[in-house]
């Protein structure tokens, strides 16, 4: 297949007019394949991937049913999302383990008609009462460096990220130690201080899950675990860009106090996203939708958000005012990078993974998707 026209995003995150070639699921530096894509009008960028997200059409990945990772992981795939990473709730061991079971089938399965799922970002449960968010604090546990072995074991190796709230855990540097080879460790619904973070990140944590949301804030006294974060080099952040969790000026100087390559743009997508108005159960809690806005009954907590990463990326080019380029590499590159699957994922290269969206270069509507080579819009 050659793709023609477009302006292609390439692996130096700029656009550049050229062709773009596949063969089989790969892109390839050439091809005599007869079929031929006018791209003319377009953008071309690599399929978005979204390593924080819950779910979508009044399904939740937590509900482990097969129909639920289908139609969440269909409706990903149609909104120009060709990779996930879901994140689980703070739920009982043993129910957490069914989730990853059924996330490991569905891997397994290798369909071409839905998001690839590349992995898991577990958001609890060895996360802080404190600041739970909407987490239902009836299963937070302390860690536990055998159960996480568990969680690895029910997902088939699929486990990449897993939360920690230093603070609530005595030890806490001898369980990242353990654990730190196995699968990233994320600072995650904690309200540590500056000094816990910067233990936790020398001996081993690299990851901090949805930056300033479920944390204590950043002040010029106590920087706590943002200030901790933005001084530790190789520490990546996850960053909600719905218009909803996090002001736009907070967005771009983020950026720039972290640099680009280190923030990841999520979703935190709930069951209510692509659904109408109403109430809806996150975690066997009560949750309002309001337009982009999903709140708790109870206490009016923000509750993850009703944006998918498309919407986030749009959101984030046209109502704050961020370049398209760094966008783009957040919602690429940068989360291929987080899971390790970036040798395969996440831009358009030789012998990669062909997965690509087209976007319209006046309105930046959505205009094709491709999966493994194959066009499923």
């Amino acid at each position: 297949m050659k793709i023609t026209g477009a302006e292609v995003f390439c692996s130096d995150k700029r656009f550049r007019n050229k062709d773009i070639y596949i063969k089989d699921d790969r892109f390839v530096n050439e091809s005599s394949d007869n079929e031929k894509v006018d791209a003319r009008g377009c953008l071309a960028i690599p399929g978005l991937i979204d390593i924080h997200f819950h779910g979508a059409l009044g399904y939740d990945v937590c509900d482990g049913t097969y129909e639920a990772y289908e139609k969440i992981a269909g409706y990903e795939l149609q909104n120009g999302i060709t990779s996930i990473c879901p994140a689980t709730l703070t739920l009982a061991v043993d129910e957490l383990k069914n989730v990853l079971s059924m996330g490991k089938r569905i891997a397994d399965e290798k369909r071409q008609d839905i998001a690839e799922l590349l992995g898991f970002n577990m958001e609890g449960p060895f996360i802080s009462r404190a600041k739970k968010g909407a987490q239902n604090e009836e299963f937070i546990i302390r860690c536990n460096a055998g159960i996480v072995d568990e969680f690895l074991e029910a997902s088939g190796g699929l486990l990449k990220i897993i939360g920690l709230a230093p603070e609530e855990n005595p030890g806490f540097e001898d369980y990242i130690h353990k654990v730190k080879d196995k699968v990233k460790i994320s600072l995650a619904h904690t309200a540590c201080d500056y000094s816990e973070a910067v233990r936790a990140f020398e001996a081993g944590a690299s990851h901090i899950v949805h930056l300033y949301n479920a944390m204590n804030g950043m002040n010029h006294r106590q920087p706590g675990l943002v200030g901790a974060a933005a001084d530790t080099d190789f520490v990546c952040a996850e960053l909600i860009c719905d218009g909803i969790h996090i002001h736009p000026a907070v967005v771009r100087n983020t950026f720039k106090m972290f640099g680009s390559e280190r923030i990841i743009m999520i979703s935190d997508s709930m069951r209510a996203t692509g659904m109408p108005d109403a109430s809806y159960d996150l975690g066997g809690q009560e949750v309002i939708k309001r337009g982009r806005l999903c709140t708790l009954s109870e206490g009016g907590s923000i509750a993850g958000s009703a944006s998918n990463l498309m919407e986030c990326l749009l959101c984030a080019v046209k109502e704050m005012k961020m370049p398209l380029e760094t966008v783009v590499a957040a919602t690429t590159i940068n989360p291929a990078r987080a899971i390790g699957a970036d040798k395969s994922f996440g831009s358009i290269e030789d012998g990669k993974i062909a997965d690509m969206v087209l976007l319209d270069s006046e309105d930046m509507s959505l205009k094709g998707v491709f999966k493994r080579g194959k066009r499923v819009l």
